[in-house]
């Protein structure tokens, strides 16, 4: 039987434009995660760039938000791609599958290739990844040259040197990639590369980000519709809103001050 060639759209992103939550297919509104200030109104939220950053504090909703657009793309909820098996989540919690259920999307067109990036899940994904490479290689090899030594090997790497190799190697090509705090393993450093990554999927017009972080090196992205999640849900803000820019800024102004003032707290 041949296999369907996934078509590619000459439209530039954003290809996912709106996401809403249909309150009929809400069974249980105490349930997390429906019972999040962010869902306690209407949650109806559109995509006007191809990079879309959302911030906002610990336990707001963040994670699951992009859990639910993932699992709207056909996503895993622990990671991956579409049509990627489940991993190991390492036991964090999963709550995207409860929330894309009750969500729909208006997608112009419906793009589904790309990645659902999780930091918790990197290891999992990665070591799978690296099994599956090693496993082609030895069926390949000596068939047409490849051998077992150039397959990819993601956890030779550093921590955040593997995320930047990942990056580079699965976040280009057209489709919909959505990063859950990508900076956790990346020094100010990597975090800059990550940002010349970030551009270069945006020039290509054929990638649309949705990215949740807590770095402010990150929210400073020149082309991105910045949201910040709160009591009152998602906000367009700008980064000298944000409380982790002016903390970082408080910070950088009188460092010593800074962290003598908040240990007396």
């Amino acid at each position: 039987m041949s296999r369907t060639r996934r078509r590619q759209t000459t439209l530039r992103a954003p290809y996912l434009r709106r996401v809403w939550l249909d309150r009929s297919r809400v069974e249980d509104w105490e349930a997390y995660p429906f019972c999040l200030p962010v869902f306690r109104d209407e949650f109806d939220q559109s995509f006007d760039a191809a990079v879309t950053i959302i911030v906002g504090e610990n336990g707001s909703g963040k994670s699951t938000i992009l859990e639910g657009i993932a699992g709207l793309a056909g996503f895993a909820s622990t990671g991956g791609r579409k049509g990627f098996q489940e991993v190991d989540g390492g036991g964090i919690e999963i709550s995207g599958d409860e929330l894309s259920s009750a969500l729909r999307a208006a997608w112009v067109p419906k793009v589904t290739d790309g990645w659902f990036f999780r930091a918790e899940t990197f290891f999992s994904i990665a070591r799978y990844l690296d099994r599956s490479a090693v496993d082609a290689a030895h069926a390949m090899e000596g068939v047409f040259g490849a051998s077992v030594q150039e397959a990819p090997d993601y956890l030779s790497f550093s921590h955040g040197e593997g995320f930047l190799v990942f990056f580079e190697e699965r976040c280009q090509k057209q489709g919909i990639y959505i990063f859950d705090e990508p900076e956790s393993a990346l020094s100010p450093a990597r975090q800059m590369d990550f940002l010349k990554l970030l551009h270069r999927m945006d020039l290509s017009g054929n990638c649309q980000v949705i990215m949740a972080t807590h770095a402010p090196l990150l929210m400073a992205y020149p082309n991105a519709q910045l949201l910040r999640l709160g009591k009152y849900g998602l906000e367009p803000v700008t980064l000298e809103q944000t409380d982790h820019y002016r903390v970082m800024r408080e910070f950088c102004d009188d460092p010593r001050g800074f962290v003598e003032a908040t240990l007396g707290e």
